[in-house]
């Protein structure tokens, strides 16, 4: 089946991206406007974003073409003014990027309640609120692109990261099952499935008691630079690629080896859980 009609022209278009102020949203923003795109940019951090609005103009875009709007996805009650002001600056939308998001970094024994409140509530329950507030507008235009970011660990089940596991395979099989409500409307639904990117990410990530880390993650470390993945990610809209694997790593082929033979990556995973244990069971939270 051909994807010509799932090809996405960056040209003039309007994408509003959330999670806008580091890592992959501002990547994805800046190649955005050197594609030609109007943008807005969400995110909570006010100051970062006009950072990110300065390389998008360095970019590109023009200043009228880049406009700052803070959102915190916490706050649903905020979303509809959100998507007012987004229309009455461009006047539609055309691609909306759920970027916005935090990781976990730790064990399930040692994983506060509130943490698992916390990342699905910002990761998935975010991401649905926003999209059901930008849906009418795309189906009163008959056009538009849904998109969300999420993550290997959306496809495979990752050591100490249950919370962040739960709320990224929650974003695929909402934005599959979206897809196939909304083709006949003419929209399209894009997901993402990053691996290892250099972004802050680890950092950012919550600890069982819900404090960041505060520290670097080897693989992550080690990953595609932000810069790559923004130009594959982008390449995949243009393409019509509807779910948008990005990513070096030897995680990347956990993708295909959990489709052809689940048991195998269970045994695999322990095995290299294991390993980073050692026969102990740390306690990150005390």
């Amino acid at each position: 089946m051909s994807n010509t009609s799932k090809q996405f022209n960056f040209d003039q278009a309007v994408i509003w991206v959330t999670g806008a102020s580091s890592g992959i949203g501002a990547a994805f923003a800046i190649e955005a406007a050197r594609r030609g795109a109007r943008l807005a940019l969400s995110s909570r951090g006010v100051e970062q974003l006009e950072t990110v609005r300065k390389d998008c103009i360095a970019a590109g875009a023009g200043p009228e073409d880049v406009l700052v709007l803070p959102l915190d996805l916490e706050d649903e009650t905020a979303m509809p003014a959100a998507v007012d002001r987004v229309r009455d600056h461009f006047g539609r939308i055309d691609l909306l990027l759920n970027n916005a998001g935090m990781s976990q970094r730790s064990l399930c024994l040692d994983t506060d309640m509130s943490v698992y409140h916390k990342i699905i509530k910002v990761d998935l329950l975010g991401q649905i609120a926003l999209t059901k507030q930008v849906l009418p507008l795309m189906v009163e235009q008959g056009s538009g692109t849904l998109a969300v970011t999420s993550s290997v660990a959306g496809k495979v089940g990752s050591p100490m990261r249950t919370a962040y596991c739960a709320a990224k395979h929650g974003v695929m099989g909402f934005f599959d099952a979206l897809r196939v409500e909304t083709a006949h409307l003419g929209l399209n639904v894009t997901t993402i499935v990053p691996g290892s990117i250099r972004t802050p990410v680890a950092h950012n990530a919550l600890t069982g008691s819900g404090k960041p880390t505060g520290v670097a993650d080897p693989a992550i470390e080690a990953g595609m630079p932000v810069d790559d993945c923004a130009r594959v990610i982008a390449d995949g809209f243009a393409g019509g690629i509807e779910e948008i694997n990005v990513g070096t790593g030897p995680e990347m082929q956990l993708l295909e080896m959990k489709r052809q033979d689940p048991t195998a990556t269970f045994r695999l995973l322990e095995s290299w859980t294991a390993e980073l244990f050692k026969g102990n069971t740390p306690h990150l939270n005390q």
